[in-house]
């Protein structure tokens, strides 16, 4: 019965498909070049966005942990961890505002 029923054909796949995917992959790798397209790369914008976010983090967790250290030490918890940790947010919102404002080159 099943040999009856139409479908694909068993005996393997047709020389004229084979032959246009080969023409579809020339005529991409043709396109790509004429593009100048290379391989995928992490842009500008993704690199500014990861050097943001470790200012942030940085500025954050070693304001804390600078704050932290000296409350145990000094025992005056938690006034210099809530100091530090201020200062920490200033300096990486100012190291973010530096990074994002820069001058475009000159000509």
């Amino acid at each position: 019965m099943a040999a009856d029923t139409p479908g694909q054909d068993q005996a393997g796949e047709d020389s004229r498909i084979a032959s246009l995917e080969e023409r579809i992959a020339q005529a991409e790798h043709v396109e790509k070049v004429r593009q100048g397209a290379t391989e995928q790369a992490a842009d500008d914008g993704s690199r500014l966005g990861n050097r943001v976010l470790a200012e942030l983090i940085g500025g954050l967790v070693g304001g804390a942990l600078i704050g932290w250290v000296l409350d145990r030490l000094f025992n005056t918890t938690p006034w210099l961890l809530l100091v530090f940790l201020g200062l920490g947010i200033v300096a990486a919102f100012r190291n973010i505002i530096r990074l994002t404002t820069t001058k475009p080159p000159e000509r």
